[in-house]
């Protein structure tokens, strides 16, 4: 493809319009924005939101934001909404309009229920003097100087522009309501993402007999025995109270045997190791991860109280998909 292609050209042009719109935005974070979320904090209901055609689209996406950062959200097709469905929005929610116009008659028609239901309306719209903001409680702006749409026809900078507001939004409500990675976490139960923030070391590590353990005055010999009979490449060595002092790796036995150690004389703690990679048990399974890929290690010991709780492989990481 030619640096001059007319697919190129097309969407750099489409992408630079779409970032001007973007960046606009922060001109416009404002007291009307401030008010619109102290509205949703205020609320001990849900944020409704509604949209026709794109900003319906759009308008699914931030109440999916909103409903996993802790801002409870539905959406509600505004058409529908006018043949029953505005029954699915009770007195102490707050209603969401999205409308690039301000004028979408399917909305627009909804106005007086919600009024009669005294029902905080807060929109977003492309038009702050249109029918829609200036009955609202707070309005969005997300006016665009031009669509990317070389007809100026489809929704596309005003869309990502909606969208954009949206996420922030639904950020300045995470961050007021003090909403945490475990918050986010409960939220997210299924996939690689849940995993990754529920699954703790606990839940992985290998623990009691599967320990390799040796104490301290052990033969390397017999250190040995240990390493190989439990398969972690390594073997934990403690004192007299189960405290661990030290471990001996693979890469140990190695220098020992370049070093002209004897293995049936050399004890094991002429030759381990004090500087071990270790976590706790509560500790998340990514955290461990982190700390093996930096260290460039398989293996760590989970440590509790200078006692060796557990142990956890990469593979055991691997194959619970947290990684």
């Amino acid at each position: 493809m030619t640096s001059n292609s007319p697919f190129k050209t097309s969407a750099l042009k489409t992408i630079d319009i779409e970032a001007r719109a973007v960046s606009a935005l922060s001109d416009r974070i404002d007291s009307q924005f401030e008010l619109a979320c102290q509205t949703i904090l205020d609320s001990s209901g849900r944020v409704v939101v509604i949209g026709m055609g794109k900003s319906g689209h759009i308008g699914k996406k931030i109440a999916a934001t909103l409903a996993s950062t802790g801002t409870t959200a539905m959406y509600v097709h505004p058409a529908e909404a006018s043949h029953g469905d505005i029954g699915m929005i009770a007195a102490n929610d707050v209603v969401l309009a999205i409308s690039n116009s301000g004028t979408t008659d399917e909305i627009v028609s909804l106005l007086p229920v919600l009024k009669r239901k005294d029902i905080p309306l807060i929109t977003l719209t492309g038009d702050p003097q249109s029918e829609l903001a200036i009955a609202a409680s707070a309005n969005l702006d997300a006016t665009v100087d031009e669509e990317a749409c070389p007809l100026g026809l489809a929704p596309t900078a005003s869309t990502t522009a909606a969208l954009a507001l949206g996420d922030a939004l639904a950020m300045a409500l995470l961050e007021a309501r003090g909403f945490t990675r475990d918050d986010f976490a409960l939220s997210h139960p299924g996939g690689n993402l849940g995993r990754r923030l529920l699954v703790k070391v606990k839940d992985l590590m290998h623990s009691g007999s599967e320990i390799p353990q040796v104490v301290q005055g052990t033969t390397l010999a017999d250190a040995l025995i240990e390493m190989s009979k439990k398969g972690f490449g390594l073997t934990t060595i403690v004192d007299s109270v189960s405290a661990l002092v030290g471990v001996f790796t693979d890469g140990d036995l190695r220098r020992a045997i370049d070093a002209g150690k004897n293995i049936q004389q050399t004890t094991i703690d002429e030759v381990m190791s004090t500087n071990y990679k270790y976590v706790n048990a509560n500790s998340l399974a990514a955290e461990a991860a982190l700390i093996m890929q930096e260290a460039n290690v398989y293996v760590v010991l989970a440590k509790e109280d200078d006692k060796v709780v557990g142990i956890l492989k990469m593979h055991d990481l691997l194959k619970s998909n947290v990684v």
